[in-house]
């Protein structure tokens, strides 16, 4: 297929397509940056309730703890949480509508918690619905859980938690739900805890199987689920693929069941914000004063029982464009979610890796920045800079974009040839990538630039 019929496909003019394919230029809307939109509305957010949740009146827009910001320690070692810039992103949320804070114990490597609890702890307690999860992966014993459990409470400075999970179920099958929550007996703890108020409403986030997901669900007579958390956006709904199952079927089982559901990954870490050019301006075509991230996230809130769409705001232009999404949320019209469902078709056809940067890989222990290898390679795919022959007349020009970004995204002592396969962090990735190797194709790729002198 030539460059012509390409873009003829992807419903982008050819006159628009030769303003798009700009190679390793800045993109222009991969965010919507701050004020480019117009004000931000202060009191029109979009709310959720459901019966089975009692007065519980939840934003549409929920902020996702796990990418805080951080800087660099000043002791030298690694990085902390950036405090100040935590309070002024929950400070403007919460001023503009935003009511669910969702965290856990592993976020941010064990630092969301704390951070997000001082953050919250400056605003009266009814003025925002908390959620947590229990994260007992590594170690779980019932004096490790409980001693989990009991560290949120403190971190979180809170007396009851609205919304608790059990954290990532799915992966290792059903025999990994019952060693974490059953057989030490956390569930039942959990329940009582759910009855004594400690714990508002209780929960699961899920990636894996549809037969772990269907008999997650038939335990829902037994433990009265109040809500589910999944992964859900407009390239994954009618995908199945790395072993999960595709988001259709997870949302339209919960929603026959009337339990409340809770989004995850919107944007898939981010990639559907940093789109390639020529999706970029299919979007634009369609629709040029919305930014690209607002059609995923429109798409993720527009379904009836969705309770709330979280969202790793980082930046301030993030939540800013969010809270534009959301207030009020404008739901997708059939023709608008077909329009999208062919973007996605489109989306899949590239080779990116499906990382969503939820750093649970994290940390290497050799030291591999495994997140920054992974996003680096994916964003020179969208950008058109993993040249495959001398004979792309772009090669040159690809080829130094590839490895001066590399070594400028990651330290060279945190580079992919520092792999040597040990496989400690695939089994934590919710996406079940093989990260080995991933890491040892991309470091194949980039001697393989290194050598070529041109």
């Amino acid at each position: 297929m030539n460059r012509r019929e390409f873009l003829k496909k992807l419903g982008v003019g050819t006159v628009a397509g030769t303003a798009v394919f700009y190679g390793c230029k800045p993109k222009a809307d991969e965010r919507a940056a701050s004020g480019e939109l117009g004000p931000v509305p202060v009191d029109k957010m979009t709310y959720r309730s459901f019966p089975g949740l009692g007065n519980d009146k939840i934003s549409i827009l929920g902020y996702g703890c796990m990418r805080w910001p951080t800087k660099p320690n000043p002791e030298g070692k690694g990085e902390i949480v950036d405090q100040e810039a935590v309070n002024e992103l929950v400070d403007y949320a919460i001023a503009h509508g935003v009511n669910y804070f969702d965290t856990s114990p592993v976020y941010v490597q064990g630092l969301s918690e704390k951070a997000t609890g001082i953050a919250l702890k400056r605003h009266p307690r009814e003025s925002y619905y908390v959620a947590t999860k229990l994260s007992n992966f590594s170690n779980p014993s019932r004096e490790n859980s409980l001693a989990m459990y009991r560290r949120s409470f403190e971190e979180l400075q809170v007396d009851y938690i609205d919304y608790y999970l059990l954290h990532s179920l799915g992966g290792g099958g059903m025999e990994n739900f019952r060693r974490r929550y059953v057989d030490n007996g956390m569930m039942d703890f959990l329940m009582e805890e759910r009855k004594a108020g400690r714990i508002r409403r209780l929960g699961w986030s899920f990636h894996g199987s549809k037969e772990v997901f269907d008999e997650l669900l038939a335990l829902h007579d037994r433990y009265h689920w109040d809500f589910v958390q999944i992964q859900m956006n407009y390239v994954d709904w009618h995908v199945a693929k790395r072993g999960n199952i595709g988001a259709a079927y997870l949302y339209n089982e919960l929603a026959k069941r009337q339990i409340p559901v809770v989004i995850m990954e919107p944007l898939l870490g981010g990639r559907l914000s940093k789109l390639p050019d020529h999706i970029v301006a299919r979007l634009k075509q369609q629709n040029p004063e919305s930014s690209v991230a607002s059609w995923a996230f429109r798409f993720a809130g527009t379904p009836d029982m969705i309770l709330s769409v979280l969202s790793g705001m980082t930046y301030m232009e993030h939540l800013q464009d969010n809270i534009r999404t959301y207030s009020p949320l404008v739901p997708l019209t059939e023709a608008e979610q077909e329009f999208l469902f062919e973007t996605g078709r489109l989306i899949n056809q590239y080779p990116t890796i499906p990382c969503n940067d939820c750093k649970y890989c994290m940390p290497c222990p050799y030291g591999i920045d495994i997140p920054a290898i992974l996003l680096h390679y994916n964003k020179c795919v969208n950008e058109g800079n993993v040249p495959e022959s001398r004979q792309d007349p772009k090669y040159r020009e690809a080829r130094r974009a590839f490895l001066v970004g590399y070594d400028r995204s990651v330290p060279k002592l945190r580079q992919a040839s520092h792999c040597i396969g040990c496989n400690q962090c695939s089994k934590h990735c919710p996406q079940r990538i093989n990260i080995p190797r991933q890491l040892h194709r991309i470091d194949g790729f980039v001697e393989k630039l290194k050598q070529d002198t041109l």
